[in-house]
């Protein structure tokens, strides 16, 4: 029978047990099985939601404040731990402690003109926690706006790729802007990935709607677990498509996952973690097929194994960028 944690002790061990989840998911790489108990935890009881949502408000409520006023509050926070005990780690405490003294409490459920950008360098990935407890997670070289408003959140994806856990909430709809696609959800996990000549999306859980920028309200696909879709740059939707969501997606645990890719498409997914491009100008080595499974963080090894897998050789051009060439 699922407990009810009503007494005041029982609510500081349910906010002591979402501030030991909150300060492992700021790590970058969040196991799978890590992923699987978080999830079970905070679907166990409706207070685990609740207290791990009020972290994320708080921790997003800081990006609000200037950098010396951020200082001196957390600076404060164990003083203030000790008169209100309310959560045992440092870093959620200072979190806490900005909370309290700027009366920032109110108004998180319902955070209504809250906007910031982000933005990732190559090769490195960002965990980014909404007010509403929705949480994005973004890939290598990407950049994005949030923009959340009274009846709707916004998030404007103008460069890479992003995973998004969309918190419930049915009276302001999520809409991710990317190019000429646009998604609108109310609650699910799908992941956007914005390119030079299409917006790829690829749902793993829940439903979402895809549609052109420009076009009118009945004109959209809908998509549900394990389907995908992209959208060209003049804002034609394909029918949806069976995807993988687990090898998308599979960045976020730093792979490059291949299946049966072209070496054209292997060499534009391996630039976005180099410092200098990849290519293939060679049509008859652009189509040639790779599936195989490489650390986003260790392309060197990729290249180097290349050569005893395909008929191909890599070479390093004048500015230092490398190119795959036929053997």
């Amino acid at each position: 029978m699922m407990e009810i944690r009503d007494c005041a002790c029982g609510q500081t061990a349910v906010r002591d047990e979402a501030a030991g989840w909150f300060v492992r998911l700021q790590e970058p790489d969040v196991s799978v099985e890590q992923q699987q108990r978080f999830d079970a935890w905070l679907n166990e009881h409706p207070q685990h939601r609740e207290e791990f949502q009020l972290l994320q408000g708080l921790w997003a409520a800081a990006d609000w404040l200037p950098t010396s006023r951020l200082q001196a509050l957390v600076e404060t926070a164990p003083a203030r731990r000790e008169r209100r005990p309310l959560l045992r780690y440092a870093v959620a405490a200072s979190v806490l402690a900005v909370a309290l003294g700027l009366g920032l409490f109110s108004g998180l459920n319902h955070p209504g003109g809250y906007r910031v950008e982000v933005a990732t360098a190559q090769g490195e990935r960002k965990h980014v926690a909404l007010p509403d407890g929705s949480v994005i997670d973004l890939n290598s070289r990407s950049r994005l706006q949030v923009r959340y408003e009274q009846d709707r959140r916004v998030i404007e994806l103008s460069a890479g790729e992003a995973m998004f856990s969309v918190a419930h909430d049915p009276s302001r709809p999520f809409v991710v802007e990317a190019g000429s696609g646009k998604v609108t959800v109310t609650g699910t996990r799908f992941d956007v990935r914005r390119e030079a000549t299409q917006t790829r999306v690829a749902v793993e859980q829940g439903t979402v709607k895809v549609q052109g920028s420009h076009a009118r309200d009945n004109e959209f696909i809908n998509l549900s677990a394990g389907l995908g879709t992209s959208v060209d740059a003049q804002g034609k939707v394909l029918p949806a498509y069976p995807v993988n969501p687990a090898e998308l997606t599979a960045w976020r645990h730093g792979k490059l996952v291949f299946n049966n890719a072209s070496l054209s498409e292997v060499a534009a997914e391996v630039s976005r973690y180099r410092d200098k491009p990849l290519t293939v100008t060679q049509p008859n080595v652009a189509s040639l097929r790779l599936t195989s499974v490489f650390k986003s963080d260790d392309t060197e090894a990729l290249l180097k194994a290349l050569p005893s897998i395909l008929p191909v050789t890599v070479r390093t051009l004048a500015d230092g960028s490398q190119e795959i060439i036929s053997r």
